[in-house]
């Protein structure tokens, strides 16, 4: 072959070489910003919302769901549908309904501010009360995601270097809340009431009108005062849980004669509104010790061990089971080491 075909060659060739190079590049770096294969912060690129990652995820979960799913109860939603729900609480609204209608009406806001609506692709971490995260130096990884879900009265100050102190958003019920939100939430942090039972619809309606508190009927009092911003509560729509239990965690919504209910966690019920709603899902604090070491803290605070989820109506072990097929799946991605 002459030097000049050889060149001519060489030249046809280098399109093909730097489509490799490129697809290559793409792939691989993709891959490692979605699975923490790199020192820098596993959401430095937007690369991952796209591609064969995202595809081979809801392909293998198989859920039915949609980003743009609305993940609260609006109350003009009352006045359209001509049946909200065949479920009573937590599963369904059936029943609650005149009790909701006074307490979105006390909301007056139902919406997810447009600065992260309007994001093109939504990295979400889900932060678990877990003792998994202690020490972990999480924190400035964890402030960089878009939205940063936590739960209960999970505190922030004091834990900021392996928890971060940005919340987007914040799961509770009655039972978990803070009376004061403003210590441990950003300013516009979105309180997310999950409702279980009627009460704590009425726990809320008694905030929001200032009436006079009943605490019958909670498994522990709630705060009689809650200082928080009333224009930043939202109410979870039950559709989430129902579908956390059903699809899930395959969790019978009646149980059977005899045996306690069983409810997901406010955790797993996070992390599945955020595979909803997020394009990358990252999760951390996650997972209990083994049931048998009752000595073992279970949060990354306080001095709980897993003795005080002995009558739990949560199943832990099964839940454990949801999300390492979710982990397999590539579905989630765990920010630390996990057993």
């Amino acid at each position: 072959m002459s030097q000049k075909a050889a060149k001519t060659w060489c030249l046809r060739l280098l399109p093909v070489i730097l489509f490799i190079c490129f697809a290559t590049f793409y792939y691989s770096y993709g891959f490692t910003q979605s699975f923490g294969g790199t020192s820098k912060s596993p959401i430095s690129s937007k690369l991952s919302c796209g591609g064969w990652l995202t595809q081979k995820k809801w392909e293998s979960l198989n859920f039915d769901v949609s980003r743009q799913t609305q993940l609260f109860l609006k109350l003009e939603d009352f006045f359209w549908r001509e049946r909200l729900s065949r479920l009573a609480l937590p599963y369904g609204i059936k029943g609650s309904e005149l009790l909701l209608l006074k307490v979105l009406a006390g909301i007056a806001r139902y919406d997810v501010p447009a600065n992260i609506e309007n994001i093109e692709c939504r990295t979400c971490v889900v932060i678990g009360n877990g003792f998994g995260i202690k020490n972990s130096s999480l924190g400035s990884v964890i402030n960089k995601y878009d939205v940063v879900i936590r739960m209960n009265d999970s505190p922030v100050r004091g834990y900021e270097e392996d928890v971060g102190n940005k919340t987007t958003m914040r799961f509770f019920y009655p039972e978990s809340a803070s009376h004061n939100p403003e210590l441990h939430n950003d300013p516009d942090t979105l309180m997310v009431l999950v409702p279980f039972k009627q009460q704590d619809l009425q726990w809320i309606k008694e905030i929001l009108y200032n009436e006079k508190r009943v605490s019958k009927g909670f498994w522990k009092a709630p705060p009689q005062i809650w200082l928080g911003d009333v224009s930043k509560i939202r109410v979870l729509d039950p559709h989430f849980l129902q579908h956390t239990a059903d699809r899930l965690l395959h969790i019978p919504f009646v149980p059977k004669s005899k045996q306690l209910p069983i409810h997901p966690t406010t955790g797993i019920l996070a992390v599945f509104v955020a595979l909803n709603y997020c394009d990358v899902v990252h999760i951390a604090g996650f997972g209990y010790p083994t049931s048998k070491n009752h000595k073992q803290p279970i949060h990354y605070y306080g001095y709980n061990t897993m003795k005080s989820m002995k009558n739990s109506y949560h199943d832990l072990n099964h839940e454990a089971e949801a999300l390492k097929k979710l982990e397999d799946s590539g579905a989630i991605f765990y920010l630390h080491p996990h057993s």
